[in-house]
């Protein structure tokens, strides 16, 4: 018994018990002394040391084609770089005095004369006295240089850029005046009166012009330079209607109304299938507004008589303004037109009444045929009067008074008769200025005319006539 206790306990070949507790190494082991200054290589643990280890071997891979993009952008960069600059440094033709010169895109003229050598081919100008005698020899006007036929100062060279297909015209510098003082006096605009016939109107507004006297600086010259604005006149037009081909028109008027037998006038004139033109005296449509309206509602053109029956001719300038106006704010106030259209009274109106009135009238007419029916001679009479007269063109003068409308209304209807019959056409004024070309060309409103706003009220003209 004891034997076998000493043999398992004392017998030194006896097998160890093995042990179970696999997954941890004894505690000696895990506590094993690391030498200061020893070297020791880890073992793996399992397949998740090994797992790490691949992983780890991975990124310097990925990291590795990192320079490869950089020089791809790089490139990309450097090309787009270099279109950029291209781009903005192509050539572009542009055409110098008539020939095709290449400069670079965004080239200023200056640049152009540099590279051109422009100020070497070309001329100065001189420096002038204000007497135009010469003070300094080339020392004017570099050169005269214009782009696309506009002419650029020579402080404007620099900031011109040229950006192709501009027509440079580069010649000798101008001559240039000196600084100096300037002391102006105005010219006033004359009114002339031109040509003859029953429409008169404004054909040119007059512009004031000027003359100088020039005190040179650097000289000390003083020159009278003359009149270095001229004056532009204001010239008035007298014409009559030649209808194209000759063709038969002619245009009724009737002067004063509206009357009593305005309205019994504007039936003959419906049943005849015509129209006409009324010139409407200011008092006469306060009288009675209805009336005037009825004219226009008719179809049929108004312009102005003034306002009261009272000639304008050697009126002062204030009494002949007012007359105009408040007979075509009558008419405006009446029937709802602004008419510039004026026939004066006793068709009396000269030049002094043009220079005071100029810009509220349009045009101012007579006539060419007066039927005489203010003279209450008969209608056989007016009407003999008109037929025998007539020609294309005409302008026929009638009265709407009460004092002739027995006469005028017995009148009229063969007046009409007779026209028509004679192949006439009967229309208003502004219908019988359109059918002559020429003069609807200069006068292309009857009735509506604005003063431009540089135009001044001229002055009557001189006259020439002398006496020894």
């Amino acid at each position: 018994m004891r034997q076998n206790g000493s043999n398992l306990n004392g017998r030194s070949g006896a097998r160890p018990t093995a042990r179970r507790d696999l997954g941890q190494l004894p505690s000696g082991q895990r506590r094993r002394h690391r030498k200061p200054g020893a070297m020791y290589l880890n073992h793996s643990r399992g397949f998740s040391d090994r797992s790490a280890r691949i992983g780890n071997s991975r990124t310097p891979r990925r990291s590795s084609r990192l320079p490869y993009a950089l020089i791809a952008v790089g490139c990309a960069l450097v090309l787009f770089i270099a279109a950029v600059v291209g781009y903005v440094n192509r050539s572009v033709d542009v055409e110098l005095n008539g020939q095709k010169t290449a400069v670079r895109v965004g080239s200023t003229l200056q640049n152009l004369i540099d590279d051109q050598e422009l100020t070497d081919t070309y001329d100065a100008g001189d420096l002038l006295a204000v007497d135009d005698s010469v003070l300094k020899r080339h020392g004017g006007e570099k050169l005269s240089v214009k782009v696309d036929g506009k002419r650029v100062k020579q402080g404007k060279w620099d900031s011109r850029e040229l950006e192709g297909g501009e027509k440079v015209t580069v010649k000798d510098g101008r001559n240039i005046y000196e600084k100096h003082e300037v002391q102006a006096t105005v010219i006033e605009p004359k009114l002339k009166v031109e040509g003859t016939g029953a429409i008169e109107y404004v054909q040119t507004w007059g512009v004031q012009g000027r003359s100088e006297v020039w005190v040179g600086e650097q000289s000390g010259k003083t020159q009278d330079r003359g009149e270095v604005v001229p004056a532009t006149d204001c010239v008035v037009a007298c014409a009559s209607v030649a209808p194209k081909g000759n063709k038969k028109y002619v245009a009724l008027t009737f002067d004063e109304g509206p009357s009593g037998a305005t309205k019994q006038i504007l039936q003959v004139l419906k049943e005849k299938g015509v129209t006409a033109t009324f010139f409407l005296s200011g008092d006469a449509v306060e009288a009675s507004p209805a009336t005037a309206k009825a004219i226009v509602d008719a179809g049929c053109e108004i312009g102005s008589n003034s306002y009261s029956d009272d000639s304008l001719k050697g009126r002062d300038r204030e009494a002949v303004r007012e007359q105009i106006t408040k007979g075509t704010d009558a008419i405006k106030s009446a029937t709802g037109v602004k008419t510039m259209l004026l026939r004066a009274p006793y068709a009396a109106f000269d030049e002094q009444n043009w220079i005071d009135a100029r810009d509220l009238v349009s045009a101012v007419v007579s006539w060419n045929i007066d039927s005489g029916d203010w003279l209450l001679n008969g209608a056989d009479e007016q009407v003999s009067t008109v037929l025998d007269s007539v020609t294309p063109g005409n302008i026929v003068l009638l009265t709407d008074r009460d004092e002739c409308a027995e006469q005028t209304l017995e009148a009229l209807p063969q007046i009409i008769d007779g026209l028509i019959a004679d192949g006439y056409k009967i229309v208003t004024l502004s219908d019988l200025v359109k059918t002559d070309t020429s003069l609807s060309k200069k006068l292309t409103s009857l009735t509506k005319a604005a003063m431009p706003k540089d135009a001044v009220f001229p002055q009557l003209a001189e006259d020439d006539d002398t006496t020894e």
